[in-house]
């Protein structure tokens, strides 16, 4: 076209709404969104739980033809727009209750989440001292039932005849009573200072609400001038948790009972392949680790210049994130191992999930090492910068969204005001979660407000792209962006088989599903029906604004 390079790159580039720095930031970013917490404290376990070794070839292929596709399809949508979550739905304007249902999965993950993370926080500033406070069993916070993997003057004088490694902090079998362990009861009676009931919500703890207020003050200061310093920040947040990682790792193996930890992670069961819910787990990991639905891949490919290589990039995020889950596992287990060799119990007793490993397992694990106190320093401030970097796109999704639905050149320029208002508002809303309640919301949240929900929304918005705008119409634009069609493999799995996997998430999630639980607490009914409320809210947004639309329309057909 006579265009000389300088002019190309100068017609790629949004100077109204801006573009990432280079390439390098944006794949960092996205690298960041989708290794998050999960990855480190859920899928080894799912491993482990699902055949180990055997788990590996269900999640690759659910990768392959399900989450590289999805990934690939939402940052050329993205990309090719130049628009968030809402505005992208210009393609289909009737289908914008999709972006409006993206808006609200992220709120809830974006309340919750950040409430981990300044629990991370508390963990890792309460490191800062000689001696763990969750080693020994001699707090106030401490009950007669508490039994510590480390020996104390009192746990001696109480069990006298117990070993001396206390097989009893992780068992049920000394005196027939059930014992805990210090993490435990450190977690549970002086962390949270849980309440008996999700309705009780007690008092506020202040220790995890100056955290939260803390979380909210990093996230709103790296996301202060838009992507072009959350793109500064990224080079370190995205990057040094796989030195602590590594760092951890190589402290793993060489302890005893590292290789047996890994043997359980690893070890084929291959007759599990041909159990359903394998292959479910394996689909629901991959959809829910990579981000899928959440409004964040769509917002971060908005701002790549227009004829960015996003397919490359696609494959480079998907795999790394996976790599990382596959990686987290050596870590967690091989600690694991070590624990389990030093209660003399099978590797299976200590292995957990979620805040279960995170803040109870990996921590007791810890205490057993020299200069425990340094090791924890390190894994806390890996779950900080993992959940950090989730959060930032987090934010920037309902931000940009804003920013782009009212469009007026002065939200454009003042994008800074929107950011902080809803960072604070995010605070406040996260506020009942740092009750003593707290945890019950928590959970509620994270089991219910983006699960079947984002399956819906993913695959409404397949349909509607391939079906509804149109298959051809699409293919041509990825062509006229990339300089190259989507490979043919991709316009198969866009057009039938990801919706079909989608599908099968779906079903599976609905076959599977029993009432969320925590330890022995049984969830009122009533809690029950907010959960669902909370996961219908996102996905009622799509008929509700179809409606809406079809009725203040000119038309007299739904085409028109």
């Amino acid at each position: 076209n006579g265009a000389v390079p300088g002019e190309q790159v100068k017609k790629d580039e949004n100077s109204r709404r801006g573009n990432w720095g280079n390439q390098i930031e944006f794949v960092l970013t996205s690298v960041g969104y989708a290794v998050g917490l999960g990855n480190v404290w859920r899928f080894p376990y799912l491993c482990y739980r699902n055949g180990g070794g055997a788990f590996m070839f269900p999640y690759f292929i659910m990768l392959v033809f399900c989450g590289i596709p999805l990934f690939f399809l939402e940052l050329s949508f993205g990309q090719f727009t130049s628009l968030g979550c809402l505005g992208v739905w210009k393609v289909s304007p009737m289908f914008k209750g999709v972006g409006y249902g993206m808006m609200v999965v992220s709120t809830y993950i974006g309340i919750y989440y950040n409430v981990v993370i300044c629990i991370a926080f508390y963990y890792f500033f309460t490191s800062m001292t000689n001696l763990l406070p969750w080693t020994y069993c001699n707090n106030p916070w401490n009950t007669p039932d508490c039994s510590g993997v480390v020996g104390t003057p009192r746990a001696n004088a109480t069990f006298a005849n117990v070993t001396a490694n206390l097989v009893s902090g992780l068992t049920e079998v000394v005196n027939r009573t059930k014992r805990t362990s210090p993490s435990e009861e450190y977690w549970r009676n002086y962390v949270l200072n849980i309440s008996d009931g999700i309705g009780n919500f007690g008092e506020v703890r202040l220790p995890i609400l100056g955290c939260l207020a803390i979380s909210w003050v990093v996230v709103f200061l790296c996301l202060i001038r838009g992507v072009k310093s959350s793109g500064k920040v990224v080079y370190f947040t995205a990057t040094f948790p796989y030195i602590v990682l590594t760092i951890l790792f190589i402290r793993g193996i060489t302890l005893d009972g590292a290789i047996s930890g890994i043997q359980y992670y690893l070890t084929p069961q291959w007759q599990k392949i041909l159990d359903a819910k394998v292959w479910g787990d394996a689909a629901s990991q991959i959809f829910y680790s990579l981000g899928c639905a959440w409004g964040g891949l769509i917002t971060m490919a908005s701002y790549n210049k227009f004829h960015n290589n996003c397919f490359r990039d696609s494959i480079i995020i998907s795999v790394t994130n996976c790599a990382t889950s596959v990686y987290a596992g050596f870590v967690i287990f091989s600690i694991l191992g070590f624990m389990a060799q030093h209660l003399g119990v099978d590797v299976s007793e200590v292995a957990d999930q979620g805040p279960g490993l995170a803040f109870v397992a990996y921590p007791e694990a810890l205490t057993l090492l020299p200069i425990s106190p340094l090791w924890s320093l390190l894994f806390f401030f890996m779950l900080i910068l993992l959940g950090l970097g989730t959060q930032f796109c987090l934010l920037e999704t309902l931000v940009t969204a804003v920013v782009d639905e009212i469009g007026t050149d002065w939200i454009i320029r003042n994008k800074t005001y929107i950011t902080l208002a809803v960072a604070v508002l995010g605070f406040l809303l996260g506020v009942p979660l740092t009750t003593q309640a707290g945890i019950y919301w928590l959970l509620l949240m994270d089991n219910y407000a983006a699960s079947f929900s984002l399956v819906i929304i993913s695959c409404i918005m397949c349909i509607c792209i391939m079906y509804v705008y149109g298959h051809k119409n699409y293919f041509k634009d990825v062509e006229m962006m990339l300089g190259f069609p989507p490979p043919a493999f991709f316009r198969i799995c866009w057009r039938f088989i990801s919706p079909l996997i989608i599908t099968f998430i779906l079903i599976f999630t609905v076959i599977q599903y029993k009432p969320i639980t925590y330890n022995d607490y049984v969830y009122p009914n009533w809690s029950l029906v907010i959960a669902f409320c909370m996961a219908l809210s996102s996905v009622i947004c799509i008929p509700v604004y179809a409606i809406f639309k079809i009725a203040m329309s000119d038309g007299t057909t739904i085409l028109e």
